[in-house]
């Protein structure tokens, strides 16, 4: 029998769900309201949760119902506008590649929210399309529709072939540009 209580496992999650949480809202501050009502949530649900299953997955499906349920409730988006918290977030590549940072971030602002997500949960997070498919409710196969339209617009708004070489130093970018374009994914 296990003695371990999940309530230990919660902090090792939060940069991911920040990260996760970010990438939803474009604002700091709101982000990370919504991690606290995330973890606030989870500790009081903990019972729920099924000791052995994926901690991560189950608190990344709370964030993104307490996301969704915000968005029904304030119907209207508050964007980064100025990129004044997206700047913060990212580091400077460390060569001059051709692909720069503010370029992607440009390009995948652009994305609409569903794809958004689901190139953060498959791409940067490294869920299955199983476990995006279950955070979100939808089957598989719209997962992995969604990351394919979602990877093939960012490839359109960031005018590159599919025989171009993409210049990047974090895997993350790449996995969330697609996996045939990264070298580890």
């Amino acid at each position: 029998m296990n003695t371990s209580d999940p309530r230990d496992e919660l902090v090792e999650h939060l940069p991911a769900l920040r990260a996760f949480a970010l990438s939803l809202t474009r604002n700091g501050a709101t982000a990370d309201d919504m991690v606290q009502d995330t973890v606030v949530k989870a500790w009081t649900n903990i019972e729920k949760f099924e000791v052995g299953t994926n901690m991560r997955a189950w608190l990344f499906t709370i964030l993104r119902n307490t996301y969704y349920s915000s968005r029904r409730k304030v119907k209207r988006e508050v964007a980064d506008v100025d990129g004044v918290f997206t700047e913060g977030m990212s580091e400077k590549p460390a060569h001059d590649g051709r692909l720069q940072m503010r370029d992607f971030r440009r390009a995948f602002d652009q994305l609409p929210d569903e794809q958004r997500e689901t190139l953060i949960l498959v791409g940067a997070s490294g869920f299955s399309y199983e476990e995006a498919a279950d955070m979100c409710g939808v089957a598989v196969g719209t997962i992995k529709s969604r990351a394919n339209r979602g990877r093939q617009r960012l490839a359109e708004l960031m005018h590159l072939d599919d025989d171009e070489a993409i210049e990047m130093t974090d895997q993350a970018t790449m996995a969330v540009i697609g996996k045939n374009r990264a070298t580890a994914f």
